[in-house]
């Protein structure tokens, strides 16, 4: 994976934005893993988070899981608002560096991605595809990134079909130390197919033009390609 872009600068606040008809608007910024700890220990504990696998971790464990994560070179971590108010959680990685370092046949450009819905009080209609489609939309405004790369549990299918309605297609099966993982890819072209999407829906104030306009060119060079590929 190359440098990350001026969008995915480590001193930014609101880092990407978009508005869904049902949903609202949805925001991303940087995770603070001390001050977030608290949130995210509710979800991540949460009896409907059993696949996230930190049932049993206190929110000093959290707080030192994602500064962990924040501060090395290959992961990042996000917090997702709808409507101002946190909602959603956001890993990005090398997976040709961690997770799935030897594991499979990574291509430059590969971004790799967890997302966690905060558990709620009265379930949203599309909510989850929302977030999914903004998580999406986040990792591909980065002209760097030319496919998203996920390894959910096999056991997992809730997601199993949230990720198929957004373009991925099922790779093969990874063992992991943790886990039995579906290892599922999705291009840029498959994920503009699969949603409807023209371009990512990215703030003005968070991305320079030069990287809006390259965001543009990528997606179309990527939907041709698609095209002589599969015809």
């Amino acid at each position: 994976m190359s440098e990350r872009s001026e969008l995915f600068d480590r001193h930014s606040e609101v880092l990407f934005r978009r508005t869904d008809a049902r949903v609202g608007e949805l925001a991303v910024r940087r995770l603070d893993p001390e001050a977030d700890a608290p949130t995210v220990h509710a979800w991540v504990t949460h009896p409907k988070a059993v696949f996230w696998m930190m049932r049993d971790a206190d929110v000093a464990g959290v707080a030192k899981e994602y500064r962990e994560i924040v501060d090395h070179p290959h992961r990042d971590a996000f917090l997702g608002l709808v409507n101002g108010r946190p909602a959603f959680l956001v890993e990005r990685y090398d997976p040709a560096r961690v997770e799935l370092a030897g594991r499979y046949d990574a291509e430059e450009g590969d971004a790799g991605m967890h997302f966690l819905c905060a558990p709620a009080e009265t379930p949203v209609h599309g909510f989850t595809l929302a977030v999914i489609t903004t998580v999406m939309e986040l990792l591909f405004a980065d002209p760097a990134t030319r496919r998203v790369v996920v390894e959910p549990d096999v056991r997992n299918t809730a997601v199993h079909a949230l990720n198929a309605a957004v373009g991925f297609e099922v790779a093969g099966t990874v063992a992991l130390p943790d886990k039995d993982a579906l290892l599922s890819v999705c291009s840029r072209a498959r994920f503009l197919a699969a949603t409807g999407a023209v371009s990512p829906a990215v703030s003005p104030a968070t991305v320079s033009p030069a990287v809006s306009a390259a965001v543009s060119a990528a997606a179309s060079a990527a939907l041709a390609a698609e095209k002589g590929v599969r015809e």
